[in-house]
């Protein structure tokens, strides 16, 4: 899996996990954890929130020009919840036909 996509699987499964409590950590997925830039985190956060898999945060760029982050609850989706069940079952897909390939060398 390519490197963007396995950080946008960690937010999305950390967000899914956060579902239990009643307020989310923003610092376990941020650049940082992820070891990422900051930009690229903020890409990110603006990808998933127009696709609709999260919400609650807002990523915009002030008048010099500055990166801000506004967190205003972030939680994951429906339409992120299935991104996250359809993705682990491609998981399991991708295994086995790789396991069966080699089986059958």
């Amino acid at each position: 899996m390519n490197d963007n996509f396995k950080c946008i699987y960690k937010i999305l499964k950390a967000l899914e996990k956060a579902m239990d409590y009643s307020e989310f950590d923003i610092s376990q997925i941020d650049h940082t954890k992820l070891e990422i830039s900051r930009e690229r985190w903020a890409r990110y956060m603006e990808m998933l929130v127009d696709s609709g898999y999260i919400k609650g945060i807002r990523v915009y760029t002030d008048c010099t020009d500055e990166l801000c982050i506004d967190n205003e609850g972030i939680r994951i989706t429906l339409k992120g919840l299935e991104y996250l069940t359809e993705n682990s079952i491609m998981q399991r897909m991708y295994k086995a036909a790789t396991g069966l390939k080699e089986l059958v060398g």
